[in-house]
């Protein structure tokens, strides 16, 4: 996906650049304080915090169980949740299993478009194995709507992403990316109501969690859209690698949309 986990060589979130509150996007010609510019001399490689990486001991003796030292709090562990539309639950992905059919999603011109992932199989396949094989600050998954593949999903910690960098990042935000795999599924209002069930379902089970950050491309007005409806607000505009994009936070309160 365009302008998503580019790495630093910081060994921690850096300290964020100031973001303006604003009730919506400003215009996506605005150059001024709204306008923020990614860096690209620094997006290099980012190394987990030792204190992340190291087995964490509760009492001297006691090694953390996976949960604990997973930087996600166990998605696997996280199950399904009732939705407005159906019975969601994310599903960690299984490269043999699942390569395919997320490789067919980003071959669709409607999903290429933005993430820019269309081509041969072994070119998705780098871009969940950079996860699968990574460090655990990112799990891409499916979204299964009453047991069905419908959707690919990315939670990721934002505060340990190179995204800290243009806003106020508190410890363990958390981002997620996603897109709607099956056209039949598109226009029907499910972005919305899925994307709020993953945002409550995130801080419900990542209690130190008290906000969902999102950077949705601005020129794809839907997503947007539905990150409003959801309760998220646009808090600046953003320059990623490939694309400007709408910062877009939930706080845990969640505040109705306008």
């Amino acid at each position: 996906m365009r302008g998503a986990h580019v790495s630093l060589t910081d060994t921690g979130a850096a300290e964020a650049l100031p973001v303006p509150v604003t009730p919506d996007c400003p215009g996506s010609a605005d150059t001024g304080a709204n306008a923020l510019l990614w860096d690209n001399e620094e997006t290099l490689d980012l190394r987990l915090p030792a204190e992340f990486t190291a087995p964490r001991a509760a009492l001297p003796g006691q090694t953390a169980s996976p949960r604990e030292a997973d930087p996600l709090d166990g998605i696997r562990t996280w199950g399904p949740t009732p939705t407005p539309v159906g019975t969601f639950e994310l599903a960690p992905v299984r490269l043999d299993r699942d390569l395919p059919l997320i490789h067919g999603w980003m071959n669709d011109p409607a999903v290429a478009e933005f993430w820019e992932l269309a081509g041969p199989q072994d070119r998705t396949e780098r871009h969940l194995r950079a996860q699968l094989d990574g460090d655990g600050r990112s799990v891409p998954c499916l979204g299964m709507l009453d047991g069905t593949a419908m959707s690919y999903w990315e939670i990721y910690r934002a505060d340990l992403d190179p995204l800290a960098r243009l806003y106020r990042a508190r410890p363990h935000d958390t981002g997620i990316h996603l897109l709607i795999g099956d056209a039949a599924h598109r226009g029907r209002g499910l972005g919305s109501a899925l994307v709020t069930a993953v945002a409550e379902l995130v801080m419900e089970r990542r209690r130190a969690c008290t906000r969902v950050v999102a950077e949705p491309d601005m020129r794809n007005t839907p997503s947007v859209a539905a990150f409003r409806k959801a309760g998220f607000r646009c808090r600046a505009e953003v320059d990623l690698p490939g694309k400007r994009a709408a910062l877009m936070i939930r706080d845990r309160v969640r505040q109705e949309p306008s």
